[in-house]
């Protein structure tokens, strides 16, 4: 009785020895894809270390151009989204539900060509200034270059197959700043007109004035989709 108790015990053993191993070779740990959204659009790709714990990186980018039409100038307007990083996913209940935190390297940026209307007058900060005198006007931003980020979302389970991602959070870029103004009027070639030499100070002002404006938005929103194939 005791050898036939044996047996059966380790044929148990045996058959849920292969159960583990038939269930780890159908967990399905890598996944390629693409995500877009407030990022911009690019690859993906995963790796699930454990039921908890992955690893994801992508790169995404994407470039919006556009024309505003003002009272008095007319402005080109561009918007290029070009930021990659690494960011650990941490599973809490090791379905797909995940809190995600890394690092991106940023390259974000937005650029506005202002041309202003031939016989109109500017005033910049309290001067007068010719559409001649400024020619066209060149305004670009800058960010941190290193940002972190942090983000909730589902990012499927184990197994195989197309899987659809979602996540919602917030890149600490820093606050967006306004470059030094640059100008191509009779002004930027010769500033020793009357009215002339005071342009380039007056633009710094404004810039400074705007930046001062502009300096408590630090954060940038993340809402990403993502659809992929684990395998």
């Amino acid at each position: 009785m005791l050898k036939s108790a044996t047996v059966s015990l380790a044929i148990l053993i045996a058959a849920s020895a292969s159960s583990a191993l038939a269930a780890e070779d159908d967990e399905a740990r890598l996944k390629v894809g693409v995500t877009a959204g407030t990022l911009g659009i690019g690859p993906e790709i995963s790796y699930r270390i454990s039921e908890t714990i992955g690893v994801r990186s992508n790169v995404t980018f994407v470039s919006i151009n556009g024309e505003i039409e003002g009272d008095d100038l007319t402005y080109d307007a561009s918007l290029k989204l070009k930021s990659g990083g690494v960011m650990v996913d941490v599973y809490p209940f090791g379905g797909g539900f995940r809190l995600s935190g890394g690092l991106r390297v940023n390259g974000n940026g937005a650029r506005a060509v202002a041309t202003p209307n031939s016989g109109t007058n500017y005033e910049i900060d309290g001067t007068t200034y010719t559409a001649a005198q400024i020619g066209t006007l060149t305004a670009e931003t800058e960010v941190n270059k290193i940002a972190p980020s942090l983000t909730i979302g589902y990012g499927g389970g184990l197994s195989k197959g197309l899987v659809f991602g979602v996540e919602a959070g917030v890149l600490f870029q820093g606050s967006v700043r306004i470059k030094p103004l640059t100008f191509t009027g009779v002004c930027a070639t010769n500033p020793a007109p009357v009215g002339c030499a005071s342009l380039a100070t007056d633009l710094e002002t404004e810039r400074l004035s705007v930046n001062d404006d502009i300096k408590g938005y630090k954060a940038y929103p993340i809402l990403q989709i993502s659809l992929g194939y684990r395998f």
